[in-house]
C-alpha cells in the first residue's frame, strides 16, 4: 500500500490526520511507531481540536522536518530549503482546499463540545477529513520523489 492510502486507512481506523500522516511516513526515516504516534497525538484538529493548521499538514510538516530539515544550529541552508519546501506545501494544499486551517475547512468549531458533535453528526470526520489526509499525504510523497527519497 502507498504511504497515501496508508495515512487515509490510519486515519479510518481512528488515528488523527496529524498522527496518520507521520506513521504513514515513519518506516522511511526508521522512526519507532509508537514514537511517531506520540509525537504526532497533540496536533489533530487543529493542535488539540483548537481549528488551528490542519492537523494533516502539521504532521507533513514533520514529515518534512525528518527528510530536510536542519540537524544543527549552523545548518541555515537546510532550514531555509525545509521552509521553503514547506511554503510551496502549504500554498498548494490551500490551492486545492481553499485553506490550512481546520476550522475552516471543517466548518466547526471542533473546541467544543458541541461543534465537535456537529462535525460528527454532519460526517466531517468520515467524509472530508480523509480527502484533507489524502492530499497532505500525496504531497508529502510527491516532495519525497521529487528528491529522491
Amino acid at each position: 500500500m502507498s504511504p497515501v492510502d496508508t495515512a487515509v486507512s490510519l486515519f479510518s481506523q481512528g488515528f488523527s490526520c496529524s498522527q496518520s500522516l507521520l506513521l504513514a511516513f515513519a518506516p522511511r526515516f526508521g522512526l519507532d511507531p509508537l514514537v511517531a504516534a506520540r509525537l504526532a497525538s497533540p496536533f489533530g484538529g487543529g493542535i488539540a481540536r483548537q481549528g488551528r493548521v490542519c492537523g494533516a499538514i502539521t504532521g507533513a510538516l514533520m514529515v518534512i522536518g525528518l527528510h530536510a530539515g536542519n540537524a544543527t544550529a549552523e545548518d541555515r541552508d537546510a532550514k531555509e530549503a525545509a521552509y521553503e519546501t514547506i511554503r510551496t506545501l502549504m500554498a498548494r494544499f490551500s490551492e486545492v482546499h481553499g485553506t490550512t486551517e481546520c476550522r475552516d475547512l471543517t466548518g466547526c468549531d471542533l473546541s467544543t463540545p458541541e461543534g465537535y458533535a456537529a462535525a460528527t453528526e454532519a460526517g466531517v470526520f468520515t467524509r472530508r477529513c480523509p480527502e484533507f489526509v489524502r492530499t497532505a499525504a500525496a504531497l508529502v510523497a510527491d516532495v519525497l520523489a521529487f528528491s529522491g527519497r
